[in-house]
């Protein structure tokens, strides 16, 4: 990023976990912005008894089934009433996102849980949360991988409003969509949204991100710019990458929210 512009140099796709992971173990120093929740809701984690050291409760999480959470957290529901069945981190009520403990439509709860601990054993820095290996640093003693958590509805509400712009259901994947796609990308190259930060494409970028119908190329471009709204942050002198001073360190909290 320079100069309230960000670049896009390339999409790389990752079509595993365990793509994933060797990712993660590149010798590469990076700011990341991913798209899955990195804690789970205090009421959450301590009406369960689990540990309340951010590190303990994800290693804890890390040796559940995707079964055993499934039962945990249903039962955590269906002992509340309608209307309360969820726990709520701090940051989903400014950001619009669903609780981090939800299994289906989204099942951000299983993305924690596949993703988080790779994060963890690859000794990234997650500000606020965790400080990482400290052996990886760079020549200024800064880590060298440091991960944040993004969500790009968050972004892309801001444009769109109610409007969709994309589906994994290929019946789904309208006119309508496509159009919102263009009108999203054109705000995010002028800049107009709240962070401020103008997206440099290619015509060839630009015309893969109109035609991923999934919404996947967007999605990465999106917490990119989010990312690089959090660098900027960093580098006026904000503390944790522009994350609130006051977040809840076993919750964790959405970058730019």
């Amino acid at each position: 990023m320079q100069a309230g512009r960000v670049q896009l140099s390339r999409l790389e796709r990752l079509g595993s976990l365990d793509a994933f992971a060797q990712w993660l173990q590149r010798p590469l120093c990076w700011l990341g912005a991913f798209d899955l929740p990195f804690g789970l809701p205090r009421e959450l984690v301590e009406t369960l008894g689990w540990p309340t050291q951010w590190e303990d409760c994800i290693r804890h999480y890390a040796t559940l089934s995707r079964a055993q959470i499934r039962a945990t957290l249903a039962a955590f529901c269906d002992a509340r009433p309608v209307g309360g069945k969820f726990a709520h981190r701090a940051t989903d009520i400014p950001a619009g996102s669903s609780p981090s403990m939800k299994w289906v439509n989204p099942p951000v709860a299983y993305m924690l849980h596949a993703g988080v601990p790779l994060l963890l054993d690859a000794g990234v820095q997650l500000p606020g949360l965790h400080a990482g290996d400290p052996q990886a640093v760079d020549a200024d003693g800064q880590a060298c991988r440091v991960a944040l958590e993004a969500y790009p509805g968050l972004l892309a509400r801001e444009v769109l409003g109610k409007r969709s712009y994309k589906s994994d259901d290929k019946a789904r994947q309208t006119p309508e969509r496509l159009i919102a796609r263009k009108d999203l990308i054109t705000a995010l190259e002028h800049g107009q949204t709240r962070l401020g930060l103008r997206l440099k494409l290619t015509h060839a970028q630009r015309d893969l991100l109109v035609d991923d119908a999934s919404g996947d190329s967007l999605d990465a471009v999106l917490c990119l710019v989010q990312a690089a709204w959090a660098q900027a942050r960093q580098r006026e002198g904000a503390s944790c990458y522009g994350l609130p001073q006051d977040m809840d360190a076993l919750e964790g909290w959405i970058v730019t929210a």
